[in-house]
């Protein structure tokens, strides 16, 4: 291996710049639809009710990370939430996959274990994934809610989507950043309307551990 030195202090600033960016269109074009979404959520777990997700590649481990958020916490000690990444199964994705088509890995976990009432969140940079799109119909055709996450193309994905939240981007990894940031805010917004004091009370603390 070379020995050189590179700097890439302007390529780093121009990058963080760049995501900012993004965040920004956010705040000025989403925070109306992030509030329904997170009124939808809340409603459903207070209903008991459950939350699925899904997505691929990076979207696949934001699936998962949310999922966790809900049943392990993200702020707050309390009782775990009813939540789960149809994205885990490895057995399920891969007999889905060489018995039928990839397109059905997760509208087959749909018609098997979702119930009505139930929301299933699909991330997808592209809104466009096949696999989201027919998990999707199969929702709709069972009675469950379904929330996009996308980026900036909502066309295809819209018609099957009760709630879409497009990222005003093209760029994957900002629109993977922002979803993974909206999918934080939903997961505060739920722990703090459920379970209130707990979830200030923590927070307060870990912002006054982070003061200097």
């Amino acid at each position: 291996m070379g020995s050189n030195h590179y700097h890439f202090q302007n390529e780093i600033r121009s990058t963080i710049e760049g995501s900012i960016s993004v965040k920004e269109q956010v705040i000025q074009h989403n925070v109306d639809q992030i509030n329904d979404v997170a009124n939808t959520l809340i409603t459903a777990l207070n209903n008991d009710k459950k939350i699925l997700w899904c997505g691929n590649g990076g979207s696949a481990a934001d699936a998962q990370h949310l999922a966790c958020e809900l049943v392990s916490k993200f702020f707050a000690e309390r009782p775990a939430l009813r939540s789960l990444a149809l994205t885990t199964n490895t057995s399920i994705l891969t007999a889905v996959s060489n018995d039928f088509v990839y397109d059905d890995v997760f509208a087959r976990q749909v018609e098997a274990i979702a119930d009505p009432g139930d929301i299933l969140i699909g991330i997808t940079t592209s809104g466009t994934s096949k696999n989201i799109i027919h998990a999707f119909k199969t929702a709709n055709e069972q009675g469950i809610t379904t929330i996009a996450l996308t980026g900036k193309h909502t066309d295809t994905l819209a018609p099957y989507a009760d709630y879409l939240i497009g990222v005003p981007s093209t760029i994957t990894p900002h629109i993977q950043e922002s979803h993974i940031m909206i999918g934080h805010i939903l997961c505060y917004l739920i722990e703090k309307t459920l379970f209130g004091d707990k979830t200030w009370a923590t927070e307060q603390s870990l912002l006054t551990e982070t003061e200097p």
